[in-house]
């Protein structure tokens, strides 16, 4: 039942942020940032050094399960290859794993600790594959390759699947993804670059807002 409540809380949300950064701190500041400006679901790559450290004080501090407003948030790891990496983060706190690439060994183990796991999948074939596998929702990936329509395509054959694409996500389609089908999107660097060139957190709290908006649009105008 948590794992359904979890996956539900992050569809609600519909927005992940994915966090890369040169240090754990640089990470955790840019999280705060996010969540402050409405993004409540946070990726913390396993590319960043210490990436484990930040992702166990972001869950210390907030949680999916708190009806306060500003405690509330999802903190979950991403860039995920294998499943030793996979538990490392779910020990951490970590309450959701993303991976780049599917990978069965890493599925099953997410699935053992009933903790949702979001693979990124390229073709029917491998979305196919982690249906299969019991995944709820896979991430398309990278998002840039495609146009939004895929996702209706990839629906033909296999209507049941749930895609959040990631990659090339930008306030300009974002609407376009979500109209196409998306249960959620994933938003990376372009929602930290200009903060990581000018040293100022605030470009993430303010992108944050205006993904947020862009998002309750589209989903208004379904």
């Amino acid at each position: 039942m948590k794992k359904i409540q979890l996956l539900q809380k992050i569809i609600d949300n519909g927005v992940v942020a994915v966090l890369r950064g040169d240090s754990a701190d640089q990470v955790f500041d840019m999280a705060e940032a996010a969540i402050a400006g409405g993004i409540k679901v946070i990726e913390v790559t396993l590319t960043v050094p210490g990436a484990l450290h930040a992702i166990e004080k972001l869950s210390r501090m907030y949680s999916w399960e708190t009806s306060d407003p500003d405690k509330f948030a999802i903190i979950g790891a991403g860039t995920v290859l294998e499943p030793q990496t996979a538990r490392a983060s779910i020990m951490a706190g970590a309450q959701f794993v993303v991976g780049p690439s599917l990978n069965p060994d890493t599925v099953k183990l997410c699935n053992l600790y009933r903790v949702p796991i979001l693979p990124g999948v390229m073709t029917i074939a491998e979305v196919q594959q982690a249906l299969e596998l019991g995944v709820d929702i896979v991430k398309l990936f990278p998002g840039s390759l495609y146009d939004p329509s895929i996702i209706k395509t990839m629906k033909g054959p296999l209507p049941q699947a749930d895609f959040m694409p990631t990659g090339g996500v930008s306030l300009s389609n974002l609407g376009d993804w979500i109209k196409g089908g998306a249960v959620a999107v994933g938003i990376g660097s372009d929602l930290t670059n200009e903060a990581v060139k000018t040293g100022d957190l605030s470009h993430v709290r303010t992108k944050a807002e205006q993904y947020m908006e862009a998002y309750r649009k589209a989903k208004a105008e379904l």
